[in-house]
């Protein structure tokens, strides 16, 4: 469960499993159990599975993302800036293509508002597909590829926040501030002692998690962002062996054997409409605005970001990648 691939194929199988599911005589028990809610109504945690899924089990993912980008930063293949920026302009040209193709289909139209929605890559499957095609690539393009995806739903986030959210409570996103700084200054502080004792973390820093990632839901902004947050506030050791890797090493078979398939099964079940549907998408204005944004205006916007970035400034890519080499995990981030 350690190994990406598997993860990957479990993702996949997950996703497939759902979409059969629901466009089958299954639909009515997938959407049942996709839509039951548990959880605790006054804390307003009543949400559904497929919340529970994208909101909880996915920051497990993200905070193992933080503990991976935090090393490569600290330690890694971005410390250096030029480097490191070329990957973050590209997300920035990952968000802005697909949002212009979008309006430019939409413009004047009712679902003009949505713009928003094909800016997104989502950074699971886009990991565990690169994981099991993309095996014989370079290593530096899955970390060009998962600091695109990270840059790229923090824009995403951002967005939803700004432009969709009725409105963002200040005060539970302050409030996550103090437990997020006790889980940095304990994570630091007893860092020997959490690596040694696998009991540890799960009784003091858990609880801590827990309780940030429960008040940046209540904030109104999308939870996951606490997961890479907090994985952010683990300690690096420039000589390896430390506390972040003794974590991501508990942690991997949590996320790829439960978390990232759960998350793919309660929300990749989509359901087609046989082939009338299939021929809507190509005539609603809607689906095909965010088709072309995806298909079209991802490839582009990060292609031509990272070539103009490279071009015109001193960053440059990781000498391993080839321009041949980086379409392949731009298909991915579609």
């Amino acid at each position: 469960m350690r190994r990406e691939t598997v993860g990957g194929f479990l993702l996949v199988a997950a996703a497939v499993i759902a979409i059969v599911m629901a466009n089958t005589p299954l639909a009515d028990v997938y959407e049942k159990l996709r839509d039951a809610r548990i959880g605790y109504a006054p804390w307003h945690l009543e949400l559904a599975l497929g919340q529970w899924a994208s909101d909880g089990l996915l920051a497990i993912f993200f905070f193992l993302v933080g503990l991976e980008l935090k090393r490569e930063i600290v330690a890694g293949q971005l410390r250096s800036m030029r480097t490191a920026i070329v990957p973050v302009f590209a997300a920035i040209g990952g968000v802005v293509a697909p949002a212009v193709i979008y309006l430019a289909v939409n413009w004047g139209r009712d679902g003009v508002q949505g713009w928003a929605i094909p800016t997104a890559t989502d950074i699971a499957f886009a990991v565990a597909v690169l994981a099991v095609v993309g095996r014989g690539l370079p290593a530096a393009l899955r970390l060009f590829l998962l600091t695109l995806a990270v840059v790229d739903d923090l824009i995403a986030i951002a967005i939803i926040a700004v432009v969709y959210t009725e409105q963002v409570k200040p005060v539970p996103l302050l409030a996550a501030i103090v437990p997020i700084a006790m889980f940095a200054v304990l994570a630091h502080r007893w860092a020997h002692w959490f690596s040694e004792r696998r009991g540890a973390a799960w009784a003091v820093l858990l609880p801590l998690g827990i309780l940030a990632w429960a008040l940046v839901h209540a904030s109104g902004i999308h939870a996951t962002i606490a997961g890479v947050v907090l994985g952010f506030m683990i300690p690096v050791r420039k000589g390896g062996a430390g506390l972040a890797e003794e974590f991501e090493h508990r942690f991997r078979p949590i996320s790829t054997g439960f978390a990232v398939p759960a998350f793919a099964f309660l929300s990749a079940g989509v359901t087609v409409g046989g082939l009338t549907g299939l021929a809507n998408t190509f005539t609603d204005p809607i689906a095909l605005g965010v088709l072309l944004g995806l298909v079209v205006g991802k490839p582009i916007g990060i292609l031509t970001a990272t070539w103009l970035t490279v071009r015109y400034t001193s960053s440059q890519l990781d000498p391993s990648v080839r321009w041949g080499d980086l379409t392949e995990p731009v298909k991915i981030s579609v």
